[in-house]
């Protein structure tokens, strides 16, 4: 089933969501490459249980909300052979693009998953069988009557947290700074997230503190590359924060 079509399929299900479809117009490369790989690489979500050991042959699988064109996947793929990549989007273009890097470095340990994240958590995917969760820089919805779309909030985690084993990794990134302090205070307020920088990061971005931090942020990892979004945001005048928790 190509992108596209399981995207549609869902839009039956009348709830709020945390995401605009896009189809937009693909490039011959990213056709190309939907047509040699979607069937043997791509996932739709349309319900039906995952069995993630078999899609990534035994390695621990991370899941990704939210990839965008995939340049950052297609890089922290190729950097971390041994971690699963389960790459959620809903815009056919970074399905297609996705994939054409993977051919292009080789990795093979990602899955590109189409449609609502929503979904896949509720009625795909076990409770223990995540080792990770990246979010990095999801829609704001800036506007105050669109807060309710964001993704990180309580009812998010009530359905995420458990799908997560111990050990698990959660990582957000974002660039908008009201986002970024909802995100510290939903994850915070979870006992089962310890967070692994309480001290903040140590940037430019206060709130009044005279040490320069704000806490609970962490420095960017080195393993997390620059995205497009991001320059674009710190070309705006944008402060950048990651958040790094783990599930205890």
């Amino acid at each position: 089933m190509y992108p596209h079509k399981a995207t549609e399929e869902q839009h039956r299900e009348h709830r709020i969501r945390t995401f605009q479809p896009r189809r937009g117009r693909m490039t011959p490369a990213q056709a190309g490459a939907l047509d040699r790989n979607w069937e043997k690489w791509g996932i739709a979500i349309d319900g039906t249980p995952l069995d993630l050991g078999q899609a990534f042959g035994g390695l621990p699988v991370t899941l990704e909300i939210g990839f965008g064109m995939g340049e950052t996947t297609a890089a922290m793929a190729a950097a971390d052979p041994g971690t699963g990549i389960l790459a959620v989007d809903v815009h056919t273009p970074g399905h297609g693009n996705l994939l054409n890097l993977l051919e292009q470095n080789g990795a093979q340990n990602v899955r590109p998953a189409a449609g609502d994240a929503i979904i896949l958590l509720r009625d795909m995917l076990a409770d223990a069988s995540l080792a990770g969760l990246r979010v990095y820089f999801a829609d704001p919805w800036p506007k105050p009557k669109h807060h309710k779309r964001r993704l990180v909030q309580h009812g998010f985690l009530d359905l995420v947290l458990p799908r997560l084993a111990p050990g698990a990794l959660v990582h957000c990134a974002t660039d908008w700074e009201p986002y970024a302090e909802q995100m510290v205070e939903v994850l915070s307020a979870r006992p089962e997230l310890v967070n692994l920088h309480p001290e903040g990061d140590g940037s430019g971005w206060t709130d009044g503190r005279e040490d320069g931090t704000v806490p609970g942020y962490a420095p960017r990892p080195e393993w997390r590359p620059l995205t497009k979004f991001e320059r674009a945001g710190i070309a705006k005048g944008h402060v950048v924060h990651d958040l790094l928790f783990r599930k205890a």
